[in-house]
């Protein structure tokens, strides 16, 4: 659970992850659904180094033998490489939820351990339904082609794979692992296969106000 970031599009006092929809903080809500699930052994939550050493009270009614809290890093793989080192030698498959999507679903979770338990890679994704622009110019304001959708999928996670696939993508990148936005690109370079699984664009990652706004309705709606 990848949660060390500190949100600076989101304003405020709190990072992202740390703000409450309808009472309940983001990490939590993004937590719990692996917490509970009957096939996670381990949850590893990477947080910023300080909050490492003193993490939010809500998190200790999940703390004991199957989640630990630990510093991430500078970059996103930092973080994720961070959590890696801290699962147990059980873990075989592993999965990769950034902490800021708080409506994650019990079924893309199973599906996403399926695949991975079949030796694949697998991603959350959904398929891109808005017309796809891309701009020119030194500023974002000629457009310079429309790009075909078709085949087109926007990345969520969770991600899953193979505990041995992702160590071995991370080991093959190297430093260039600092510049990857997730952990499927890199499989992807090491050359393993990635399934994509249908998700729902409900599993909304928490990066701006109008992100929170939204989490709210839908918390609501839940409620």
């Amino acid at each position: 659970m990848v949660a060390a970031g500190r949100s600076t599009r989101v304003g405020g006092d709190l990072p992202k992850q740390y703000v409450p929809i309808h009472g309940v903080p983001v990490l939590l809500r993004a937590v719990r659904p692996f917490a509970s699930h009957p096939d996670v052994a381990h949850v590893v939550v990477v947080l910023g180094s300080g909050d490492a050493e003193d993490p939010p009270d809500f998190l200790a009614g999940l703390t004991g033998d199957g989640l630990a809290v630990v510093a991430g890093g500078r970059e996103r793989a930092d973080s994720v490489a961070a959590g890696l080192q801290a699962l147990g030698p059980q873990c075989e498959i592993v999965l990769v939820h950034d902490g800021a999507r708080p409506f994650v679903e019990r079924s893309v979770i199973d599906a996403v351990i399926g695949h991975a338990r079949n030796g694949y890679g697998a991603i959350a994704a959904v398929p891109v339904s808005d017309t796809i622009k891309e701009a020119i110019g030194p500023n974002p304001t000629v457009v310079g082609r429309t790009v075909p959708r078709d085949g087109l999928w926007r990345a969520q996670t969770p991600q899953g794979f193979p505990r041995r696939m992702l160590e071995e993508a991370y080991a093959a990148a190297g430093a260039g692992a600092g510049g990857a936005t997730d952990d499927a690109s890199l499989v992807e370079a090491y050359g393993g296969v990635v399934r994509l699984v249908p998700d729902s664009p409900r599993n909304i990652k928490i990066t701006t106000r109008d992100d929170l706004a939204l989490a709210e309705a839908l918390a609501g709606v839940d409620a």
